[in-house]
């Protein structure tokens, strides 16, 4: 698991030092370096996958570097990513994660123009030969990139006639995609999968396998649907539907398109949760949107599971409920306090400070600064003054 994240120069970030815990909430304004969170979490484990991190040494070297546009991020080139008063004699960007006794840490030149930023240091853990890193591979790289990794973007899917059916995404790699457009096709595949016994496991579920079980937290969302997902005879593309007991015992299937947005937009997280094992690194952003309130507090509880069973969870978010459900997972006992880290973020567009209210055991905060969730509060003094 991340114990910490260290942004130098890096979008809103002259430096930032964050701790990480089993479940993470990024709170704040817009423009605060919320997502810049997510954004160095998943440009590390793009530029790893593409094999850009693995030729680490002094000088510039070819083809090394942060890949800043890939299938996980897009974020432009050089001049989009430094951070306008960046700090050192020379214009750097060093991304490092903590986990556990490792500390990893990479920094690339700055090339304005360039969309593969030159890596120029990298500091990793060293290992005597015959001896295993953290991840239980003779490399010695962060557990998230090979232990299970996802990254669903704020905008998701919508409902559709179909969805894609791409084999390598969903099932040789068991990737949702950002959008979790691979979602429909993965619970395809995987439908008879066992979730294992633990706090995942939904009680109320007709059964142990992803399916059911997705249908039970779905349910929690919208109480009595159930799902389906089939392929599309002679086509690349898989069909979702919806089923809802009715009055006369008949369960009639509903396409997407038929039924709330909330429920497609929610789906993606809620597999995403579901599949999270011990080591594995999940990353959201809004989950709560298009959701009601009640979903959205059961949402946090999901996530909160995922966390309890093992699984690391930062979750960007602009709601309350998102706050409140995973303050109420402490005080159940489903998690310790100090596996809920909430971060406030404060920033004018060209910077950003982090305050970081601590949980105690009856899910109660030590502090609560200004502007951090407390609008109800203001407007209802101004209605009643």
């Amino acid at each position: 698991m991340l114990d910490r994240l260290t942004l130098t120069n890096f979008k809103a970030f002259q430096h930032l030092e964050l701790p990480l815990g089993p479940l993470t909430l990024l709170t704040g304004l817009n423009s605060s370096g919320k997502s810049s969170v997510l954004q160095a979490l998943g440009l590390l484990h793009q530029s790893h996958a593409a094999g850009d991190l693995d030729r680490a040494g002094a000088g510039h070297v070819s083809g090394s570097g942060f890949l800043l546009n890939g299938e996980l991020v897009g974020l432009g080139t050089g001049q989009d990513v430094l951070h306008e008063d960046f700090t050192g004699d020379e214009p750097a960007i060093t991304l490092a994660v903590d986990e556990g006794p490792y500390r990893y840490s990479w920094t690339v030149a700055y090339e304005p123009e360039q969309n593969l930023l030159p890596l120029i240091d990298a500091e990793l853990p060293a290992t005597t030969e015959g001896t295993e890193g953290p991840a239980g591979d003779a490399a010695v790289i962060p557990s998230y990139f090979t232990a299970g990794f996802q990254y669903l973007h704020a905008d998701r899917i919508s409902p559709a006639e179909f969805y894609p059916r791409d084999h390598h995404a969903a099932i040789g790699r068991g990737f949702l995609g950002v959008r979790g457009e691979h979602t429909v096709n993965y619970l395809r595949h995987h439908a008879r999968d066992e979730i294992p016994e633990g706090p995942l496991r939904h009680p109320r579920a007709e059964s142990a396998l992803l399916l059911d079980q997705a249908a039970a937290w779905m349910g929690e969302l919208c109480p009595g649907v159930d799902l389906q997902a089939a392929a599309i005879e002679g086509t690349d593309s898989v069909r979702l539907s919806y089923g809802f007991g009715g009055a006369l015992g008949t369960n009639h299937r509903r396409r997407p398109t038929n039924v709330g947005f909330g429920l497609t937009y929610a789906l993606p997280i809620v597999v995403a949760c579901l599949t999270t094992r011990p080591g594995s690194l999940v990353l959201l952003e809004n989950p709560e949107a298009h959701l009601h309130p009640r979903a959205q507090t059961r949402m946090a509880g999901l996530a909160a599971a995922a966390a309890a069973r093992g699984g690391q969870l930062i979750v960007e978010t602009h709601s309350d409920h998102v706050l409140n459900g995973a303050r109420l997972a402490v005080k159940s006992g489903a998690l310790a306090p100090e596996d809920v880290l909430p971060h406030y973020f404060r920033g004018d567009g060209t910077g950003a400070d982090v305050v970081s209210p601590r949980v105690d055991r009856d899910g109660l905060l030590d502090q609560w600064p200004e502007g951090f969730f407390d609008e109800l509060e203001n407007t209802l003094d101004q209605l009643l003054s």
